[in-house]
């Protein structure tokens, strides 16, 4: 995903965080980030032996995961972390005495959270070298008696018991499904927890809305079209085609908002994962569209009082922040207008943590008569 503007409010809260997003604590995968560059830059300081030094480029995924410095972003994330403390300190009666299976670990936050709240044991699985520290972090936290840490794949460990009571996970990303963590989560439903078991979350909303964005849009994508009296425009098709992740204003959304698709993680099927879902957007005033804008919501339904969270541009802002998809041609909308379209989603087939997106979006303005399909990838 390209590089993006800053977002003031995120960075005064968090100024030591590194841009990332998926499955719990897991790396969103950033190739952009400053951070990011200043963390290869320092990987050979010294002779200290550096988690995850060892692997390989095939492993980069779950490689992503073992620097520190991923998992402090998330940690620092008052929203994501503070919401699932929530769940679990003021819900101990889900947790009470029960098997707990945390999916996707990191450093065992989640895990503590349960073992705290009660648990009689939680099975920690966590596939990169940050499991050798979230059983040191264990260990020196007094839960080794609760808490058992499982380095490995979700799809490829054995646990000590048949079945769990509980699985709780924070596997969204950006879009709420890139990095495709959530069809692990499934995978462990299915196969070990009990029936009538409780997933946590249970509830996952994706939303769909349009931004005026021209400043941005002119620095970022029309930019390759004239480099320093150079034609460099083959390379805005590639900018065009890959979404954004930022931290959006509220004033720039032109138009209401739209449930695209709402997953319930209890029943959904690894193929729900993909989905096409028509959509209806009316202007809120007379303006310029530059973008189509994705964002979700998270439900814990579960709970004794339904707990929420949301990482859209109305809520205080999340290391997810919004997902944002250029268009070709600029809309010149007026108020009460409608765009109709649909979007299709589903996984890259292959690599199926990167992500397909169509929008076939029509609209029959007074000063814009528009009809096109516009393909993007996350990745």
């Amino acid at each position: 995903m390209m590089g993006r503007r800053k977002s003031k409010a995120f960075a005064q809260e968090n100024q030591s965080l590194v841009p990332c997003s998926s499955g719990t604590e897991s790396a969103r995968v950033e190739v952009e980030d400053e951070a990011m560059e200043e963390r290869v830059e320092s990987v050979s300081l010294d002779d200290s032996p550096l988690i995850g030094a060892e692997n390989t480029s095939a492993d980069y995924y779950f490689d992503s995961y073992s620097h520190f410095g991923i998992h402090e972003e998330m940690l620092k994330d008052v929203v994501r972390t503070k919401t699932y403390q929530n769940v679990i300190y003021q819900n101990k009666f889900l947790f009470k005495n029960k098997v707990v299976l945390d999916v996707g670990a990191g450093t065992g936050i989640l895990s503590l959270f349960c073992a705290k709240a009660g648990a009689k044991h939680v099975y920690a699985v966590e596939c990169s070298q940050m499991a050798d520290m979230a059983k040191e972090i264990v260990q020196t936290n007094g839960y080794s008696d609760v808490i058992t840490v499982l380095k490995g794949k979700v799809e490829e460990i054995e646990l000590p018991v048949a079945h769990v009571d509980v699985i709780i996970s924070e596997w969204m990303g950006y879009f709420l499904l890139f990095e495709n963590m959530l069809n692990t989560v499934l995978y462990a439903r299915d196969k070990w927890l009990i029936n009538n078991g409780i997933i946590l979350p249970d509830k996952a909303l994706l939303y769909l809305t349009t931004i005026e964005d021209a400043e941005y849009k002119e620095d970022k994508i029309e930019f390759w079209n004239d480099v320093y009296g150079f034609d460099m425009s083959c390379i805005r098709k590639q900018a065009m085609a890959e979404p954004l992740v930022d931290t959006v204003d509220l004033k720039q959304i032109v138009t209401s908002d739209i449930m695209i698709k709402m997953m319930d993680i209890s029943e959904m099927t690894s193929g729900d994962v993909s989905f096409t879902a028509p959509f209806k957007l009316v202007a809120e005033r007379n303006d310029f569209i530059h973008a189509f804008m994705a964002y979700f919501n998270v439900q814990f339904t579960q709970c004794h009082r339904e707990i929420s969270f949301s990482t859209g541009p109305r809520s205080k802002a999340t290391h997810w922040k919004q997902t944002v998809l250029y268009l070709d041609e600029v809309l010149t909308i007026c108020k009460d207008e409608v765009i109709y379209g649909n979007m299709t989603v589903e996984p890259n087939k292959k690599n199926p943590r990167d992500l397909e997106i169509t929008i076939d979006y029509t609209l029959n303005g007074k000063r814009s008569q528009v009809s096109s399909t516009q393909h993007y990838k996350m990745r």
